[in-house]
């Protein structure tokens, strides 16, 4: 890894960003974690159709409780297409228009950090969360839009892989994985807005939803794969998940069940996890938690309602450790969906591409 040049915290000026998706909810996220951010401003949004020439207030139905900052709000809605645009963009989108879309920017010389399943599992596309891959970091620059424009496309994982992946780093790291099991209840808030009717989730859970087991297998594999020259060769443990829908509004809670490869006792797994540092921790960068992985002893935690905005809504959060009588052991874990498994995971990855020369 490059180290920085210099502190990014006394920059003199900051990057301009743009947002592709932005009235959706997670490109409201995006608005508000870069409200007050110390390298990157908020320069340029973009929507659909309906939304152009609108200001922002006019086209967004806002979902935060935190207020639209004020001068985002007066902003107007753009074209959703490179000219014009910054040179640094996130991107909000389906995957279905990300898929179209993104290509399109990178094509344009632009840096598009993408929280879209489109991309992620194209073998030159970086799958990154800083603390666990930040190596894979440097697929980009096998992109032919980099070779030809200077553009590339970085993403972050699913938002129910992002929080299993980071309670399985460390285990990964220490003891060596041979089986991981994972169930899921995954808030409402992950599926946008509007969502899921409410006479489909009140009182009920849906055990579907659609391309969520998919992901969550293939990219947690990715994610924790290791780089052999310019591919990442896949890790190797039997993965199985099942993912549900539930009536919680943020924060995807997984039960989770791991075998291996190294017999351990429960104080050397918590210590695992409660010690479990990482690249952005290293680079202080600003949207890092202090602790990306935290373990709770209560035997009722964590739950939703009281943890899941630990560390600004970037840390996850462990807990219920015992013993597993079908693999070795089982625990619960919870995450932010929409900050630390959509916008904030995003964010950290455009603060890593900048501490390591990639936005210059």
């Amino acid at each position: 890894m490059m180290s920085l040049n210099g502190d990014p915290s006394i920059m003199s000026s900051k990057i301009s960003i743009g947002i592709l998706g932005a009235t959706g909810v997670v490109g409201q996220r995006f608005i508000q974690m870069l409200e007050h951010h110390p390298w990157f401003e908020v320069a340029w949004l973009a929507a659909s159709d309906r939304s152009e020439g609108k200001t922002y207030a006019e086209a967004v139905r806002w979902r935060l409780r935190s207020a639209i900052p004020a001068n985002v709000a007066k902003m107007k809605v753009s074209p959703a297409a490179p000219e014009g645009a910054p040179k640094v963009i996130f991107a909000a989108l389906d995957a279905s228009i990300a898929a179209e879309m993104e290509p399109r920017f990178a094509e344009a010389g632009c840096a598009v950090v993408s929280n879209s399943s489109a991309l992620r599992m194209q073998s030159d596309v970086p799958l990154v969360i800083p603390e666990v891959n930040p190596e894979h970091i440097h697929l980009v620059d096998g992109q032919g839009w980099r070779k030809k424009s200077g553009g590339y496309v970085v993403t972050n994982p699913n938002c129910s892989a992002i929080g299993l992946v980071l309670a399985l780093a460390p285990l990964q790291a220490r003891f060596g994985l041979d089986a991981v099991m994972a169930v899921t209840m995954q808030a409402v808030s992950g599926a946008g807005y509007p969502g899921v009717a409410s006479l489909d989730i009140l009182g009920n859970v849906i055990p579907y939803i659609r391309n969520e087991e998919e992901k969550m297998q293939e990219e947690t594999q990715k994610l924790l794969g290791t780089m052999n020259g310019t591919r990442v060769i896949p890790a190797q443990f039997a993965m199985s998940a099942q993912c549900n829908r539930v009536a919680v509004e943020d924060g995807h809670t997984e039960s989770i069940s791991v075998r291996l490869k190294t017999k351990t006792e429960p104080q050397e797994i918590i210590a695992a996890w409660n010690d479990f540092r990482g690249e952005p921790q290293r680079l202080k960068l600003p949207s890092a938690p202090e602790r990306p992985v935290v373990y709770l002893e209560a035997n009722d935690r964590p739950q939703p309602r009281f943890d899941i905005d630990m560390g600004a809504g970037m840390t996850t959060v462990v807990g219920r450790l015992r013993p597993c009588g079908v693999l070795d052991w089982k625990f619960t874990v919870l995450s932010h969906n929409t900050i630390r498994g959509a916008a904030g995971a995003a964010v950290l990855n455009a603060e890593l591409l900048k501490a390591t020369g990639y936005l210059d």
